[in-house]
């Protein structure tokens, strides 16, 4: 049966009553207010080790319980502990697994081996004591710490009874641990970017750092040195001057306030509503809201006071003032000008001048402008519409699309009336008989342009001739002109008959 050890303290305490006050065993058991046996076993092995007053001051407390508590025979060689530093170098090579490594240490040591499950442990214990996490020292308004809950909240919909899971933004503040959370429909950009404001107007001011997790809508690229920010991220970064510095991936540790404030709210808040049915956002908003002021007025447990009056005293004095004006979303999309000179953007193509076909252009999209940026500055600026469309500024153009993109169905039939009442009735014919105006612009400027090589009245007769038998066609209209039908002559109404006489003409007579 194995021996109680007693603590260190104790130990020396008894072998000083014993060798410096020279108590007896009953007097030290009483004063040390432990069993008498106990104080026989620590004083007769003492004795036997020869220790004195002397010694016993010199002796570390390794030394002295290693002398009163010797480790038993069995202990010092019946079994070979596992090279735990050896073992974490090769699982680390492809294809070697534990039971590789005890295989191979059953074989090296035999009877002396541990049993695979006491070797994974001793391994496990060993791993454990390699780890080591810095204590973190928060200043007063520098950090504040993002992140979503794992948990949802179902939204019912009133109208068709489908169920919709809304996202729980948490964000914290390192100082005071003062905590703001809401719920969005998503975890997209725009509600990301939004979160973010009302967080900030919830504290009333900025910190200087704000510590997100790699969340795809914040962080485009994620990178343990180098991350990079999504580019609206960043619009809102500049716009309340704060520095964005996401937590290395896979590295929770570096934003522990944040993973312990989801903790905290998924128990408070959370838990507290999984009982109740939403049926809006702004429903679940605002019972969030109310609990949330509970949270934060809830006192700690090992600290004085709460989360609201530590945030007064520490992290509220120190915020940066919140901007003049509130961020507005802009999204920010890469976008390659098409031939046509125009960049697309959810549906609806913006007009860039001419020039930059083929360029890759930085496209920032508000809810009222759509503005193009090559290089840093401004190329184009266009209302943003929220239609399928196009959008065109004239002045983008190529001169000779210009002069194509002046034309309408009013100046086409002004120029035809100019002509005359006939060539304005065909003209007006075409724009009215075509599906789209601009599917007879070419051909009304075809006949228009004749006028340049007829006169106006020999191009109004025939336009009269063409109506008056249905003669739709740019072609039939060239032919009358062509022909001089619309002087009353044709070639078919010449007189083409030939002499019968002449030098020139073979009679009957050749052919005898």
């Amino acid at each position: 049966m194995a021996t109680l050890r007693i603590p260190m303290r104790n130990i020396r305490e008894i072998l000083r009553l014993r060798l410096v006050a020279r108590l007896s065993l009953r007097q030290i058991a009483r004063s040390c207010q432990v069993s008498l046996g106990a104080v026989q076993r620590v004083v007769s092995r003492a004795e036997a080790a020869t220790v004195d007053e002397a010694r016993l001051t010199l002796l570390s407390d390794s030394q002295l319980n290693s002398l009163i508590y010797p480790p038993p025979e069995s202990d010092t060689g019946a079994f070979q502990f596992p090279d735990c530093a050896y073992m974490h170098q090769e699982l680390k090579r492809k294809g070697v697994t534990k039971q590789l490594l005890w295989d191979e240490y059953v074989v090296q040591f035999c009877e002396r081996a541990y049993r695979y499950s006491q070797f994974c442990e001793h391994y496990r214990r060993w791993l454990k004591r390699q780890k080591r996490s810095m204590r973190q020292t928060h200043r007063a308004g520098e950090k504040c710490f993002i992140d979503y809950c794992g948990h949802t909240v179902p939204i019912i919909n009133g109208d068709t009874g489908e169920i919709r899971e809304a996202q729980i933004f948490v964000g914290v503040l390192g100082a005071s641990n003062y905590t703001f959370a809401e719920a969005t429909w998503s975890q997209k950009l725009p509600d990301w970017l939004g979160s973010h404001v009302r967080m900030f107007e919830f504290f009333g001011g900025v910190p200087e750092v704000a510590v997100p997790d790699n969340l795809r809508s914040g962080v485009s690229a994620a990178c343990r040195y180098d991350p990079d920010l999504n580019p609206s991220y960043q619009q809102l970064a500049a716009h309340y001057d704060v520095a964005v510095i996401p937590a290395r991936p896979y590295k929770p540790k570096d934003k522990s306030k944040a993973e312990v404030a989801v903790q905290i709210v998924e128990r408070w808040i959370l838990a507290a509503l999984r009982k109740q049915r939403f049926f809006s956002l702004g429903e679940l908003n605002g019972a969030i809201k109310e609990l949330l002021k509970g949270l934060n007025h809830r006192p700690f447990k090992r600290l004085p006071g709460n989360r609201i009056e530590a945030f007064t005293a520490l992290d509220q004095p120190q915020l940066r003032s919140l901007p003049k004006q509130r961020y507005a979303y802009v999204d920010v999309k890469r976008v390659k000008v098409n031939i046509d000179y125009h960049v697309q953007y959810r549906q609806h193509h913006y007009s860039v001048p001419h020039h930059c076909v083929g360029e890759v252009m930085e496209l920032h999209a508000s809810e009222s402008l759509v503005t193009i940026y090559l290089q840093g500055n401004v190329l184009a600026t266009h209302p943003r519409k929220h239609t399928p469309g196009t959008s065109t500024n004239a002045l983008h153009m190529p001169e000779r699309h210009q002069q194509h993109h002046k034309w309408s169905p009013e100046r086409l039939e002004k120029w035809a009336q100019s002509i005359g009442v006939h060539t304005w009735q065909w003209v007006n014919a075409q724009l009215t008989n075509r599906a789209h105006p601009e599917q007879a612009y070419r051909v009304c400027l075809g006949l228009l342009s004749l006028s340049r090589d007829y006169p106006n009245d020999r191009l109004d007769a025939a336009c009269a001739i063409a109506n008056d038998a249905g003669l739709i066609r740019l072609k039939a209209i060239k032919n009358i002109l062509i022909n001089r039908r619309d002087q009353g002559t044709s070639v078919n109404q010449l007189d083409l008959t030939l002499p019968q006489q002449h030098a020139n003409v073979r009679g009957a007579k050749h052919f005898q």
